[in-house]
């Protein structure tokens, strides 16, 4: 039998909708932080092929989710685009700079970032040998506006200011970064996808910065490029697109990008995401990550409440943005439960 996230991304409507998590591997699980440990940092964990196996694996073990995603950073393409990268100590990653034509200049195009990225699609490779047959191996992106965002600014801000101001200050530099990514993405996909990932995701964190056209041109035209051209590279390749507090953006966002599926974020309601996203084809989401930390009948009764909205039409279950990491295990537990009737 077909996977059931296969199953719903080709549109079929499950009478129990299958389940995976963002950031479903991390700092929440104790054998996580065990790893991690052991792995010394942040990116070395990314880094080695068996380590980034192991706790992609972890939750795959402990819950049975339908769908594990590979365990790496959206950040890992700029750096193997030639940008510096390190993470600080309770603050997050911080990126070298792309603020004028000569740090673009800088920067590597083509085969090259494969040489960096090899561990990473090592890691693909081994997690396809290793996930249960009925498990789907999700590999992913970062989609080229969010990481553009950090690439000017050199970190993570609260509105993306730096990225706007050089949109606004030097549009043919913007926009030649924009491109770049747009380029290199497929190229990372694409030797994801040949190491045996079976979908892949894009992820746009920052696209709810976006307003009007620049909407259109930085948000959904990249994911147009990169989906068609991955569909065109492997034809029946599932795309999952996630524009982040898109609001009234996600409507039609399946069919202006090629996406078989379409992930909400929590700052709609799923009622609305039912009547005005999912007409267009599968959607993932959408129960608030908070739920994860409160636990209780509210995460019940949400978790319902998200299952029956998107009940008419193909639905893979998740949360609206990744889990936190002072989430408790056991409110996932009792959210699998609940979707799946046991609870």
């Amino acid at each position: 039998m077909t996977k059931t996230i296969l199953r719903a991304l080709a549109g079929e409507t499950l009478p129990t909708p299958p389940i995976w998590m963002m950031r479903q591997a991390g700092r929440y699980l104790p054998e996580y932080r065990a790893t991690r440990a052991e792995a010394g940092d942040f990116l070395s964990l990314c880094y080695n092929p068996d380590l980034a196996t192991e706790v992609t694996l972890q939750p795959i073990r402990r819950y049975g989710f339908d769908a594990a995603i590979l365990f790496a950073d959206i950040l890992l393409l700029p750096q193997a685009l030639g940008a510096e990268l390190w993470f600080v100590t309770g603050e997050g990653p911080r990126l070298s700079t792309i603020r004028s034509q000569a740090d673009f200049d800088k920067l590597g195009r083509g085969k090259m970032i494969h040489d960096t990225l090899a561990p990473v699609y090592q890691t693909v490779a081994n997690l396809s040998k290793a996930l249960p047959d009925e498990t789907t191996l999700i590999g992913f992106a970062g989609a080229p506006w969010t990481v553009a965002t950090y690439m000017i600014a050199g970190r993570g801000t609260p509105d993306q200011g730096p990225a706007h101001a050089l949109k606004a200050e030097n549009r043919p530099l913007f926009e030649a970064i924009i491109d770049r990514l747009t380029e290199a993405t497929v190229d990372y996909l694409s030797e994801q996808v040949k190491a045996g990932a079976e979908v892949v995701k894009l992820f746009d964190s920052w696209a709810g910065s976006l307003e009007g056209d620049d909407f259109d041109r930085y948000c959904t035209r990249p994911a147009q490029i990169i989906t068609t051209e991955l569909k065109s590279r492997f034809p029946g390749l599932p795309v999952i697109a996630f524009p982040r507090q898109a609001g009234d953006k996600y409507i039609g966002f399946h069919a202006a990008t090629g996406a078989d599926c379409v992930a909400i974020d929590d700052s709609v309601t799923p009622e609305w995401a039912a009547d005005h996203v999912q007409p267009g084809g599968c959607v993932q989401g959408n129960l608030a990550s908070r739920h994860m930390v409160t636990g209780g009948q509210d995460l019940v009764d949400e978790t319902r409440r998200v299952v029956k909205a998107f009940s008419g039409g193909p639905h893979i279950f998740n949360l609206g943005h990744g889990i936190t990491p002072d989430a408790d295990p056991e409110n996932v537990q009792l959210m699998i439960d609940t979707v799946r009737g046991k609870a």
